[in-house]
């Protein structure tokens, strides 16, 4: 396609059209154009010459969307009806020795991180993290430079979950996975983990998810990760981080999480996502709060 342009939906011949992309630059190479690309609905980043990319119709784009949305909804309607159970059982009456005197348990689920090489990702992250109901910190910054900042902004917004992730890949016809050289960012995601995991090194204080599509998951989790993907080098969506560490943040501190529950959470399953055991970081109080709607005032 001679007429690309950068904004551009697009699918690729060569694959069989099964992903939909963004163009987000295109480069001249020798005769020819490449065009680097980012998933619609994948973390997934790659390049690909033009003449090999077919330009995605509005009709197909809306179905496509559409397909992914009602997947996405029916994820996160599972998971606010477990929720709200949860948040049911902890509402129930508590009383003291007469039962004119009425208390009500609370609970707080585990604050987020959240650090995201892709803006639109990270915003549609966030907006989830809200409809769920838990406390998260968003920061844009590229997968190279995660690594550098990590531990300032661990040391800055004391999180109880960290997520670094992005888009990653690997070649089509490379098959090398235990040479990290091959993949296009899941050098900096160890490397952050790394980091992160000398920052704090016990795995039940800080829980760290981390990767994209196709990512080193052996090196993530050799790092220190919890959990990552990928256990198969394939796809993951867009939304699996925010689905695992739902699932973590909302899990009592009591409660040792099997990876088969988190990975049962996502929407890319265990051939995506994969980990270690890990405990959760929901807290239970009590009493709550008796004035509602007063604001605190600290000197």
């Amino acid at each position: 396609m001679d007429n690309l342009k950068i904004g551009d939906v697009v699918a690729r011949k060569s694959y069989g059209m099964d992903i939909y992309f963004k163009v987000v630059d295109i480069k001249e190479n020798g005769g020819g154009k490449v065009c680097v690309l980012k998933g619609i609905c994948y973390r997934i980043q790659a390049d690909a010459p033009a003449n090999d990319l077919v330009a995605v119709s509005e009709n197909s784009l809306r179905e496509h969307d559409l397909r992914f949305r009602m997947a996405v909804n029916r994820k996160c309607g599972e998971i606010l009806q477990r929720t709200a159970r949860k948040r049911g059982d902890l509402k129930k009456l508590v009383f003291r020795n007469t039962p004119n005197e009425k208390f009500r348990k609370f609970s707080r689920p585990g604050k987020i991180l959240h650090v995201d090489g892709d803006k639109d990702y990270l915003n549609t992250c966030m907006a989830h993290y809200r409809q769920f109901g838990i406390e998260a910190v968003g920061k844009h910054v590229l997968e190279k430079d995660q690594p550098s900042v990590v531990c300032n902004l661990l040391e800055e917004y004391s999180p109880d979950i960290l997520v670094l992730t992005g888009h990653d890949g690997i070649a089509k016809d490379d098959r090398d996975y235990l040479d990290v050289n091959k993949y296009r960012t899941s050098r900096y995601f160890i490397e952050g983990v790394r980091r992160a995991r000398k920052y704090e090194k016990d795995m039940d204080t800080l829980v760290i998810f981390a990767g994209a599509c196709q990512s080193m998951y052996d090196g993530l989790i050799g790092a220190g990760a919890n959990f990552a993907s990928s256990p198969s080098r394939v796809l993951i969506h867009a939304l699996d981080p925010v689905f695992v560490c739902q699932k973590v943040a909302f899990t009592g501190i009591d409660t040792v999480l099997k990876p088969e529950a988190v990975i049962e959470n996502t929407l890319s399953g265990e051939e995506s996502i994969g980990g270690v055991e890990t405990r959760g970081k929901l807290r239970e109080g009590y009493p709550e709060e008796q004035f509602k709607g007063t604001n605190a005032v600290i000197s």
